[in-house]
């Protein structure tokens, strides 16, 4: 257990850059978790911590939380109060952070289910809200282009409430071959798109959404029409509102849902 107290040190260092650079994180194969109830969900759903990093009035006040941590993880670091607060992300940190290896589990597209892609998702609160609304649902993994945010951020990283850990994750700066595999494999690729000819995402029958990928849009665009050229479904949500369309997050909770309901029975 080493103590620290100078912003100069070089952990001090390797944290604020895993904190702030999405690129630092992806060469450094790492990312930062931070407060007493994500530190423990990682523990319990079998991330790689790294390291655990804690203040000293958080070892006193998370005492359990602390213990439990330290004992499964070697490299262990006791920060000053003030030192963790000037590198914490959050507004009132709690004291506990870890350092966390990225997932390197990949989904099993042979496997029935529904799985999910993203394409050209941005905002960082969409991001988080999609992953933690298809792990709660049962979402067998998800496929992200490069060009979404980092599903690693430590806004993106809260907002999963810990699916984050759990969810087989894909990245990739292809879709439209992934939606080739796809499509070769059997497995039934169903595009969102605002259409009035599109068909109607309550109508698909159980042997389509038994074994399917769901593809979701970029926020203001949607999908890239050469991307939903290659799905194989493509389907639209009713609405009887004025709304033309709905948020990406929305969207993607009530799809994964409607695909997902009845698979279990």
């Amino acid at each position: 257990m080493q103590y620290i107290t100078s912003k100069d040190n070089n952990m001090v260092k390797h944290i604020s850059k895993l904190i702030k650079g999405a690129a630092y994180r992806k060469e450094c194969g790492e990312y930062i978790v931070e407060g007493a109830r994500l530190c423990t969900d990682a523990l319990v759903s079998g991330a790689n911590i790294a390291a655990v990093v804690f203040s000293q009035q958080a070892a006193e006040k998370y005492s359990e939380q602390v213990s439990t941590l330290c004992e499964v993880c070697e490299s262990t670091f006791v920060f000053s109060d003030k030192l963790f607060s000037q590198i914490s992300d959050t507004k009132t940190p709690q004291g506990i952070m870890c350092i966390c290896k990225i997932n390197d589990k990949a989904p099993d597209f042979s496997s029935d289910g529904v799985f999910l892609a993203l394409e050209h998702i941005q905002d960082p609160s969409n991001m988080g809200t999609i992953l933690r609304t298809a792990e709660a649902l049962g979402v067998k993994g998800v496929v992200l282009t490069d060009n979404c945010c980092d599903v690693y951020s430590p806004k993106v990283v809260r907002g999963t409430m810990g699916a984050v850990f759990r969810l087989p994750l894909m990245f990739c700066s292809d879709l439209k071959n992934i939606i080739g595999n796809c499509n070769a494999q059997k497995l039934n690729t169903i595009a969102t798109v605002v259409s009035g000819s599109a068909v109607s995402i309550t109508e698909l029958s159980k042997n389509e959404k038994k074994h399917c990928m769901l593809l979701i849009g970029n926020e203001g665009n949607g999908l890239e029409q050469d991307t939903i050229n290659k799905c194989g479904i493509k389907v639209t949500i009713p609405m009887l509102g004025r709304a033309e369309s709905l948020n990406a997050s929305a969207a993607a909770a009530i799809s994964m849902w409607e695909l997902l309901r009845g698979l279990s029975k």
